[in-house]
């Protein structure tokens, strides 16, 4: 009886139908934020026009944790000098936090990663075009544009100076958060109703601020 005939089968095709050791998968963006929400900061800048068609340049600083803006400062000329600054400032003594998120920009150069570095602070730069992979602080910033400053006309630097001055107390002592169960930035003492007054209106608070950059807040009735 004749042997048959031996089949020859390549290297590659042994290795393709070998069991593969799977790495175990790396944490996702979402678990990346929730696992270090206590270290981590976030900035970012946004313009705003003046009434005689200057733009100014807006930085925040944004802590995820409890939602607190730390530092903010405005300026007509933003470099990675003034950048880098803003983050010292913002961090004094042993405060710098473990990461900083940000997003691309050129303005973010070598001064201020240098700076960034002798802090021991880790920058995590997000992936071009992804706003959403820095949602926190981009709602910060819808906040502001849309509770307070599409409703002025800023007249300069030092008048948007006051202006989110003012409304940034505001923001931490008044302003609720889903995220925080409802609460401000800064806790609150929750108040037992006997110990207050009740009333009712058909409509809710009306925020006004007036050219002197001063945050009111008044309830207005309506109806009977």
């Amino acid at each position: 009886m004749e042997n048959s005939s031996s089949i020859e089968v390549s290297e590659r095709s042994v290795s393709r139908l070998m069991p593969k050791n799977r790495k175990p998968p790396s944490q996702t963006w979402k678990a990346f934020l929730n696992n270090h929400v206590k270290d981590l900061v976030s900035i970012d800048f946004f313009t705003v026009p003046t009434a005689t068609f200057r733009v100014m340049f807006v930085l925040v600083v944004l802590a995820h944790y409890r939602r607190r803006v730390i530092h903010f400062n405005v300026t007509e000329h933003p470099t990675a000098m003034w950048t880098g600054r803003q983050i010292i400032e913002a961090f004094p003594d042993d405060t710098a936090p473990r990461y900083l998120l940000r997003d691309r920009d050129k303005v973010y150069g070598c001064d201020f990663r240098e700076r960034v570095r002798g802090m021991s602070i880790a920058e995590v730069p997000t992936a071009p075009a992804s706003p959403w992979q820095r949602a926190y602080v981009e709602r910060l910033i819808g906040s502001i544009r849309r509770d307070c400053l599409d409703h002025v006309i800023v007249l300069g630097e030092k008048h948007l100076r006051r202006i989110l001055k003012s409304y940034l107390d505001y923001y931490h002592r008044s302003r609720t958060h889903l995220a925080l169960g409802k609460d401000a930035p800064e806790p609150r003492v929750v108040q037992p109703p006997e110990l207050g007054v009740w009333w009712s209106c058909r409509r809710s608070a009306v925020s006004i601020i007036d050219t002197s950059g001063e945050w009111h807040s008044h309830r207005v009735r309506f109806g009977r």
